[in-house]
């Protein structure tokens, strides 16, 4: 294919020579008139392995030149790669002068010859900047004005410094958000020689990817930094601890905890995090991350307490009453809380919870009950249709065995409210 790059520097660098090597014709676009005479030369504008003799390479091979004018590049390409950079401002807000700048470049020209054009935002950006920055600047600013014969998708990359070259042939996935099977089979074809799975979803959602991926990266490294000084405060052997927990690859390196629902409880997780914060206080160790962490928790015990509560209905029905499902634990339910809160304010509440209502029975967990939370206990449904009768506002705390029954039983007046963010999915 006949590529074009909008910016030389680490991504669109890496992006040319890549493409170039695997047989496309690549054009690289640059401001920067030094960068596009290194390109020229066969030399990489950027220290990154191996990147200068492929640059030397495939620049020799007549697969990859540069230019710092857009004119050529829109006017030969079938594929425009937009890979400038999006900097961050001071207040954390990133700067998209450069895309917007490329992207009204190539809609002046478009206006001018309509040939087929895909256009793919490479940088990184956050959610409806392709949609509310580039497609508008493509347009001219035009809101309405036609893009005939011109596509739109995101492709994020996944590379990281150092390793670049292979991670752009063995990435985890090669992502494309676009809105047409065209415009993905086009991306597919020209992504066909790199080792991964191809993923088509939707714009939004591959513009968030990256995000995701970073801040998770970021939350490893501060976390393994925090349990390493707290591992020399506490007497034990950081490499070792960090060895074993890496071990478990059935809960800590794993999709487990990863699924977004409602706020964690039960009787591990909280103590033991409270344990640890309290040591570390104990040996003065600054851990934020650990120490943010149980905040983070009650804020979604109040931001649901507060969407119950916005509803203004009185009457409320709780499917599942236990800290998770398949279980009858209440201790530190975060569904118990909320139960809590809507009765302090109020509310005529009513609980569903089978494995609850079993062990209150048998007496699996009937101390707890008893003792902790018999105002709760007087709550408690013995059948879906009795909740469904009662409830103007169906809460799904853990979905349980009775959800589809309950969906399925719902009535149009009645406003349902699912923690979990998975039971109506």
């Amino acid at each position: 294919m006949r590529i074009s790059v909008f910016g030389l520097g680490y991504v669109g660098s890496v992006s040319a020579a890549s493409l170039a090597k695997a047989g496309n014709e690549v054009l690289g676009v640059d401001v920067s008139a030094d960068k596009v005479a290194l390109i020229n030369a066969g030399v990489s504008p950027i220290v990154e392995p191996g990147l200068g003799a492929l640059i030397q390479e495939v620049v020799a091979r007549g697969r990859l030149r540069a230019a710092t004018t857009a004119d050529e590049a829109v006017a030969t390409s079938e594929i425009a790669l937009l890979c400038v950079g999006t900097p961050g401002r001071t207040n954390g807000q990133i700067d998209t002068t450069a895309l917007e700048r490329v992207a009204q470049q190539i809609g002046a020209m478009l206006q001018r010859d309509r040939r087929p054009l895909t256009v793919v935002v490479r940088s990184t950006v956050l959610p409806g900047t392709t949609e509310s920055i580039v497609v508008p600047a493509l347009r001219g600013g035009r809101s309405h004005a036609a893009l005939p014969n011109v596509s739109v998708a995101v492709n994020p990359e996944f590379m990281r410094e150092g390793s670049s070259l292979r991670d752009f042939e063995e990435p985890p996935m090669t992502l494309v958000g676009c809105n047409d099977p065209d415009t993905a089979e086009r991306l597919r074809a020209l992504y066909e020689g790199v080792s991964a799975p191809f993923v088509q979803t939707s714009v939004r959602t591959a513009e968030m990817v990256k995000y995701v991926s970073n801040s998770f990266h970021a939350l490893k490294v501060a976390f393994a930094n925090e349990i390493g000084d707290l591992c020399t405060a506490l007497g034990a052997d950081v490499h070792d601890v960090v060895r074993l927990f890496l071990m478990d690859r059935k809960l800590n390196i794993s999709e487990a905890y990863l699924r977004p629902g409602f706020a964690f409880g039960g009787s591990c997780l909280p103590k033991d995090l409270r344990a640890l914060l309290h040591a570390a206080r104990s040996a003065d160790v600054m851990v934020p991350l650990l120490a943010s962490i149980v905040p983070s928790n009650d804020g979604q015990v109040t931001q649901a307490l507060q969407r119950v509560l916005g509803t203004q209905k009185r009457r409320i029905g709780v499917l599942g009453l236990a800290f998770k499902q398949g279980t009858d634990d209440l201790r530190e339910s975060p569904i118990v809380r909320l139960v809590e809160g809507l009765i302090g304010k109020g509310c005529d509440v009513r609980i569903l919870d089978d494995n609850v209502r079993t062990s209150r029975l048998s007496g699996a967990n009937r101390r707890y009950i008893e003792e902790e939370i018999p105002h709760i206990a007087s709550l408690m449904c013995d059948t879906v249709d009795a909740l469904l009768n009662h409830a103007e506002v169906l809460v799904i705390g853990n979905p349980g065995d009775n959800v589809a029954a309950i969906l399925a039983g719902r009535r149009p007046d009645q406003i349902l409210i699912d923690l979990t963010r998975r039971a109506c999915s």
